[in-house]
């Protein structure tokens, strides 16, 4: 499977790669300035790195960073870069293409290339090591190298973030297979792994799908990943993958959100669907159907009864594991005000803004 992932680039891949690059140069943007007095440095982390080019000559994310930095005064000072990859030829060719590119000696800290498996040895190394600000990208083909403990161990220290992608369909086959027991207790901890192989067979298969990413999503959270966000890969109507975002900030989440809206095929009512489905964006009027704007409407007076906060505070206590980001706040809270189920303050505006300020008293 790895080989066919690298023969072209699909609409899938260009999707993920985008994320994770968009990602990374706001997350670097962020980070820097606090980086800069405590060491001046940061990092990228890519476990999973591949060749570094597609068959059809196209850089992919690794070589894409490194020609980012390479382009970035400040970036190119402080990004310490480690990629690895099991495949010896992978890495030697990864390495090559690293060592052709074009300013590369301009990179204060040489990139770091290793064929290594990604197993407890990595864990206990991510585990042990207190890392410097870093974003990390894990992406298993299967199961085998992806670990709750991995996980955990990059995104332990401050600053650090992380991206993993998430194979639904090999997951969801496996929870039932003995012969990759370990795997699967390794990935959601032996007590959910359990719990699963219990209740999946009763499920219907998108039960099951929500099940599983529900005890991923727990899991990680109970092991420190505070924020926790699946964004969703499809062909035809199956679920191929998800890439799963993971951090202990809220400022993290939120800017992940963003760039995971922008990248979804649909949305209602100006609500993202954080799916990537070709065929959903080629037929979109059959997605807006569920007016999720509308329940957003009926769900913040509930939530928020007798409170007074700002729209910010407001979009912070109950963004959370919902599909909504800060404009569907905005747009839910303008539309409540023109119905007279909120007070404001100050109540005169520019017309059809609503800023972060603005203080709403719920009855």
């Amino acid at each position: 499977m790895a080989d066919q992932f690298f023969d072209e680039r699909l609409d899938q891949s260009e999707v993920k790669a985008e994320i994770i690059q968009k990602y990374f140069y706001a997350w670097a943007n962020v980070i820097t300035p606090t980086a800069k007095q405590n060491g001046n440095k940061i990092g990228y982390i890519d476990l999973y790195a591949g060749p570094g080019r597609y068959k059809d000559g196209a850089a992919s994310t690794p070589l894409l960073i490194l020609q980012h930095a390479i382009q970035h005064p400040v970036l190119s000072q402080m990004l310490v870069t480690f990629f690895n990859d099991i495949d010896q030829n992978y890495s030697a060719t990864l390495q090559t293409e690293i060592d052709k590119l074009a300013g590369i000696e301009k990179l204060k800290y040489k990139p770091q290339v290793q064929c290594n498996e990604v197993g407890e040895d990595a864990e206990k190394y991510f585990n042990d090591t207190r890392l410097i600000p870093s974003f990390s990208f894990v992406d298993p083909f299967g199961y085998k190298g992806l670990s709750l403990k991995i996980v955990n161990g990059v995104i332990k220290d401050w600053g650090c973030d992380c991206v993993f992608f998430f194979n639904h369909g090999r997951i969801n086959a496996g929870i039932s297979n003995p012969k990759v027991e370990t795997h699967m207790d390794a990935l959601f901890g032996p007590e959910r792994a359990a719990k699963l192989r219990e209740s999946l067979p009763k499920k219907n298969p998108a039960l099951r799908e929500s099940l599983v990413l529900e005890e991923l999503s727990q899991a990680i959270k109970d092991m420190g990943g505070k924020f926790v966000l699946p964004f969703r890969f499809k062909r035809g109507q199956r679920t191929s993958h998800y890439l799963i975002f993971v951090s202990k900030a809220f400022r993290g989440y939120e800017i992940m959100k963003d760039i995971m809206a922008k990248a979804s095929s649909t949305e209602d009512q100006g609500v993202a669907s954080f799916t990537y489905s070709p065929a959903d964006a080629s037929m979109p009027l059959l997605f807006s159907l569920a007016q999720p704007l509308e329940k957003l409407k009926e769900d913040l007076p509930t939530a928020f009864a007798g409170q007074t906060h700002t729209m910010r505070k407001i979009y912070e206590k109950h963004s959370v594991d919902t599909p909504y980001i800060a404009k569907n706040y905005k747009q839910a809270l303008r539309e409540l005000e023109e119905d007279k189920a909120i007070t404001t303050n100050p109540s005169k505006r520019r017309k059809g803004t609503f800023g972060d300020d603005v203080l709403v008293t719920f009855p």
